[in-house]
């Protein structure tokens, strides 16, 4: 698979894999035996940036990495996060990102994702209550220490990012960007583009929407995530929504290719600084993720999509989610 570069020089696959569903979320989940040989198999089809965070399972997700690239550490580039409070601190906001939290924290990431340092280590949330130049600042003397490579924030504002990059240097933000979710193209596209920030998005398929998966009949087992998210639980709102999954049909039919990878070969056009990070449990879907790297949308293919003047319906989040979010 071709490589792609996030700031600072961090090399990675153009797709890469977001393991978070194999342990949370979407159930039914995969065995651990099922799970370590998906995250290998991604491996071997050419893939080298994978994500999971403190907070997925909690911490299970991360062993369950660990485990599976321990054999190809030094091929591979790992992502984890920190930030939410998950030792007890009794924070009202439910996030913890102190100075003293975020270098105990990592001394956990190291040992479960069975490791000397991490490659890409993002704040999860903005914590409202720690000032983002504390937050960057703890992070820089890790990358002194040599337990972290690069410094990245999830969901950030354009202000965050600023105050944060004066600190030190942000390698990549990670957000939710997609088809039907393009806010990020507003401020913070530019401003990453400015800064030389490399993107990283989250959820490129709309958690399965745009696949052609789903539709206003579909139930989601108990414990699902979208259970609980306006656009998916509103039956209205995803029969409206399935004009995106139609305009990906059309043009995925003449590409030869299937919605999802006309999805994310749209991503991998924004910007060559733009690494989608998909998820899945199973290995035929993790194929056709991969191979969307070799899909080529025409110029006119583009223009038919960002022209479409389709707008999703339902809200991203319920308000107590949102609120978390720093913008």
């Amino acid at each position: 698979m071709e490589a792609r570069t996030l700031g600072q020089h961090l090399e990675v696959s153009a797709v890469g894999l977001g393991c978070m569903g194999l342990s949370q979320s979407f159930p039914p989940f995969p065995s651990k035996k099922d799970g370590i040989a998906l995250i290998r198999a991604a491996v071997e089809h050419g893939v080298t940036f994978f994500d999971t965070a403190q907070v997925y399972g909690p911490f299970s997700n991360e062993e369950l990495v660990g485990e599976a690239l321990e054999p190809v550490r030094d091929r591979v580039v790992i992502a984890t996060k920190f930030g939410f409070d998950l030792f007890g601190a009794g924070r009202d906001s439910g996030l913890d990102s102190r100075p003293e939290t975020i270098r105990s924290s990592v001394d956990g990431s190291l040992k479960r994702v069975r490791t000397d340092r991490i490659d890409l280590l993002y704040q999860h949330r903005v914590d409202p209550d720690v000032p983002i130049e504390e937050v960057a600042g703890a992070v820089k003397q890790l990358i002194e220490q040599r337990k972290i490579k690069h410094f990245g924030l999830s969901e950030a504002g354009v202000q965050t990012i600023r105050r944060a990059h004066a600190v030190q240097r942000i390698t990549a933000l990670q957000s939710e960007y997609s088809l039907w979710w393009r806010e990020p193209e507003e401020q913070i596209l530019p401003t990453l583009e400015e800064l030389g920030i490399g993107f990283v998005p989250f959820s490129p398929l709309g958690r399965g929407f745009l696949t052609g998966a789903i539709d206003e009949k579909t139930e989601f087992a108990s414990g699902d995530f979208r259970n609980t998210l306006p656009r998916f639980t509103d039956p209205e709102a995803r029969k409206a929504n399935l004009a995106f999954v139609e305009l990906l049909r059309e043009i995925a039919e003449r590409e030869d290719a299937t919605p999802a990878q006309t999805a994310l070969a749209w991503l991998l056009a924004q910007k060559p600084w733009i690494v989608p990070i998909p998820g899945t449990t199973k290995l035929h879907r993790l194929e056709e993720n991969v191979t969307a790297a070799t899909v080529q949308l025409t110029p006119d293919e583009l223009h038919e999509i960002d022209h479409a003047q389709l707008h999703a319906q339902g809200e991203r989040y319920p308000e107590s989610t949102q609120s978390m979010i720093d913008r």
